[in-house]
């Protein structure tokens, strides 16, 4: 199955709230053809215009992975979606909204691997292509490090480094080869610290956030009933981030990646600064075998 396309087996709906529109949301997911890729259609502008999920078409970083198309239409807060995407191993889908944000649901990717489960894997005829890595590629900004190298598979190492009791120091390694996406990842939700919100409001920002949608930390203290889904969720979660950020390669990419301090704007120069180096990277195919119906 891993060395095919997939996508679903039927469409799928949901609606929810955009976490910083505060807007009420629908979102279906609809079957794609082989080589489509995934595509995000705004059913409430006139035209339905597409936007391609791809690193070269995210046009803002902001506490979130925003796209947009060249005549200015957007979505934002898609790295969720994204990454649930790449963990259920879906290449090809169109992504209906009568918004300009996916919704939240509860802040990780666990309800859209519910909803692509929900829908079914279906197995399309012509082989997965991936992007390999070539050779190390690196960023740094400020405090923030970003960098991707050769590895047998896809894996992702990540420090974050916060300055309150809480959070402070944490690290993770999630490597594709060894580890569940389902199981070890996709439950992790966002966070946001109490101190914040009227400021991020008064920026137009987390509207639609509340603790049905967000770890919220207020000094010492974790104000969501029943606390954290694993330990180190915090950076987990950042992982979650980094995947779907990096889903917007276009294919499945054959690296590593590591991160310190970083995030979707440093995530997205490194992706852009990658794919300019010729000598960096190669688009791989294998062969086609005939699948046991």
């Amino acid at each position: 199955m891993y060395n095919y396309q997939c996508t679903l087996s039927s469409q799928v709906s949901c609606f929810g709230v955009g976490l910083h529109t505060g807007l009420t949301i629908s979102m279906t997911l609809y079957p794609a053809e082989v080589d489509s890729g995934i595509s995000f259609r705004r059913k409430d502008i006139a035209g339905k215009p597409l936007i391609k999920a791809d690193y070269r078409y995210v046009s803002n970083t902001l506490l979130g992975t925003t796209v947009s198309n060249k005549e200015g239409v957007k979505v934002g807060t898609i790295e969720h979606l994204m990454a649930a995407l790449w963990g259920c191993n879906i290449d090809n889908v169109i992504i209906e909204l009568d918004g300009p944000e996916v919704p939240i649901m509860d802040g990780s990717s666990e309800p859209f691997v519910f909803l692509i489960e929900c829908a079914g894997i279906a197995v399309q005829h012509k082989t997965r292509k991936i992007i390999e890595v070539l050779k190390k590629v690196d960023i740094s900004e400020g405090d923030a490090y970003a960098s991707i190298d050769t590895a047998d598979g896809f894996s992702v190492s990540l420090e974050i480094n916060f300055d309150d009791e809480v959070i402070s120091k944490q690290s993770c390694r999630f490597d594709s080869r060894d580890l569940s996406f389902k199981t070890d990842l996709c439950r992790a939700r966002t966070f946001g610290f109490a101190h914040e919100i009227d400021k991020l409001r008064s920026l137009g920002l987390g509207r639609g956030g509340s603790l049905d949608n967000a770890i919220i930390v207020s000094g010492n203290t974790i104000l969501n009933e029943g606390g954290l889904r694993y330990s180190d969720e915090f950076v987990r979660h950042k992982v979650l981030d980094c995947i779907g950020d990096f889903y917007l390669a276009g294919a499945h990419v054959k690296g590593h990646f590591h991160g310190v301090r970083s995030g979707h704007a440093i995530n997205n120069r490194l992706l852009r600064k990658f794919f300019a180096d010729k000598d960096a990277w190669q688009i791989t195919q294998p062969t086609e075998m005939r699948i046991a119906v």
